[in-house]
């Protein structure tokens, strides 16, 4: 039957991102207004803007569902997302707010990698444009996946469906819904938008993901009973160091995969930007504060989500196979089965499972702005019409969301593909190419002042390059030769890094005013 108490929910929560996007269009005076907000973005937009749209989807489905399978020893990402959250905020936010003010009023990474290293000529611009054009597009590919899985599961949708005399499969019709709604608010509101966006989505992610678990433990008798029943239905649950699907200890390749994600941090596009638009440098303290609270007690609930996932079961005398044999559906179970009566009860729900959708759309809007800048304010301006206004690149910026996304689109319509159905693979493989490409260059570029510029363009290329060969040709050998098993953020930033210091130290030293501005920021952070 179907839920139209849900439905209700969903539609106005999408109404009001919808609304925002049409405020914030109002408002928008420069290229810098629709790109970084005019750098007027209070400590609190910033915290939860940069956190909600940096864990997606995978949050409140990907890592639960891990934890299920294969318990406590799966936290290990979650541990090294949370260092290197900490890090990034702690050593790159303040510096890199004031940098790239300091750098030509930079709006834009490849704005600020160009200024830095002053490049009359924009290659090291073109190069990194094209990075964040080609990873982002995977990036949103996985959104548009991921919102597809959530509106067929909790609506019901069949497999074929006719809609405005079109007779498709269902999975394609939420795909271009949730397509729609994204590419809407993030078209009329620019930066502005989907910062207050994700801000909401923030907050309901964390009532959401707090919630839910807190309720089954409570009815579990709470905590110690709680850990006394995982331990009676598997040791091996609760363990940090051994697979409790497989009672294997973990492996050093394994752990070393799961601690690299925390690498992927420094070379965030999408949160980077988020650190060069709040309004004072000096809040930059009490935005890390925010965040690290959110997102600590985030990926815990979410550790807990797949834990607790057994009990849930064992409450109700349920097997994964009776719930839908898929372990990344838990929290929408978890909700439809805790809300489950009355009128409040399936409102309430739809809102919190509104809280799935609003983890995709968080990271989805913020991809799409910043592969937009890139396009217009990177390419189209240095390659196509230098002479461009800024009238014509915020239309240009808007052709791009659209373009982007459809591209996005017929990758996630792909489900012919291994790569492009799981959701995971293709947020890993961008993840990991954001890190290899930029995250060496921003610290070097940040507190190495030798940094020139043909060791910025070396290590943009040999990192995102690592990445492509490492996941495409040698991950196929890993059977054989454990290395290769290795996540590719990890090889691809030690090689980025080891290419950007070498051919730095090789080259031309940077000339006498770089070195005047670096020393300039130096004293002022």
């Amino acid at each position: 039957m179907f839920d139209w108490y849900v439905l209700c929910s969903f539609v106005g929560y999408l109404a009001l991102m919808l609304w925002i996007g049409f405020f914030f269009s109002k408002r928008q005076e420069s290229l810098g207004d629709y790109y970084l907000g005019g750098r007027k973005m209070n400590k609190w937009v910033v915290a939860l803007s940069a956190q909600a749209s940096d864990m997606s989807g995978w949050l409140l489905m990907g890592l639960p569902g891990a934890i299920y399978v294969g318990g406590f020893s799966e936290a290990w990402i979650g541990i090294g997302l949370l260092v290197g959250t900490y890090l990034n905020w702690k050593i790159v936010a303040h510096r890199l707010r004031v940098y790239s003010h300091a750098c030509g009023d930079s709006i834009t990474i490849p704005d600020f990698i160009c200024n830095r290293f002053r490049d009359p000529s924009g290659v090291s611009r073109i190069i990194a444009a094209i990075i964040i054009l080609v990873f982002f597009t995977f990036y949103t590919a996985s959104g548009f996946v991921s919102c597809a899985k959530l509106f067929t599961t909790t609506f019901g949708i069949p497999d074929t469906v006719s809609f405005l005399g079109l007779t498709m499969t269902g999975y394609s019709l939420c795909l271009w819904i949730g397509a729609l709604v994204v590419v809407s608010y993030t078209l009329l509101g620019g930066y502005m938008a989907v910062c207050w966006t994700d801000f909401i989505q923030g907050s309901l992610m964390f009532v959401a993901i707090v919630l839910v678990p807190a309720i089954v433990v409570c009815n579990a008798g709470g905590f110690a009973s709680t850990v006394d029943s995982l331990n009676q239905i598997n040791p091996y649950l609760q363990s940090l160091f051994t697979n409790a699907s497989t009672a294997k200890a973990a492996g050093f390749i394994g752990l070393a995969s799961c601690m690299a994600w925390g690498l992927g941090y420094f070379g965030m596009p999408h949160v980077l930007v988020r650190f060069m638009s709040i309004n004072n440098p000096a809040e930059v303290k009490g935005s890390r504060r925010i965040a690290m609270s959110w997102v600590t007690i985030s990926l815990g609930a979410a550790t807990v989500i797949g834990l607790v996932f057994h009990l849930y079961l064992k409450q109700r005398g349920l097997t994964l196979a009776d719930v839908g044999n898929d372990p990344e559906k838990m929290f929408m179970v978890m909700i439809n089965g805790i809300f489950n009566g009355g009128f409040f009860a399936r409102v309430f729900a739809g809102i919190l499972l509104s809280a799935i959708m609003a983890a995709i759309m968080s990271t989805a809007d913020s991809q799409l702005l910043v592969s937009a800048s890139s396009f217009s304010n990177d390419l189209y301006k240095i390659v196509i019409r230098k002479r461009a206004s800024n009238r014509e690149l915020l239309c240009v910026s808007r052709l791009a969301v659209g373009a982007v996304s459809l591209v996005a689109l017929g990758m996630a319509m792909n489900t012919e593909s291994d790569f492009f159905k799981v959701v995971m693979d293709m947020v890993s493989f961008a993840w990991g190419g954001f890190g290899a490409a930029f995250g060496p260059l921003i610290l070097l570029a940040l507190f190495w002042k030798r940094t020139n510029l043909a060791g910025a363009v070396a290590g943009m290329v040999v990192g995102a390059a690592t990445c492509f060969v490492w996941k495409f040709v040698l991950a196929g050998y890993a059977g054989t030769h454990e290395i290769f098993g290795l996540y590719e953020l990890a090889p691809g930033f030690l090689f980025s890094f080891v290419t950007t210091v070498v051919v730095s130290l090789l080259t031309k030293k940077p000339s006498a005013d770089m070195l005047a501005e670096f020393d300039k920021v130096a004293q002022e952070v």
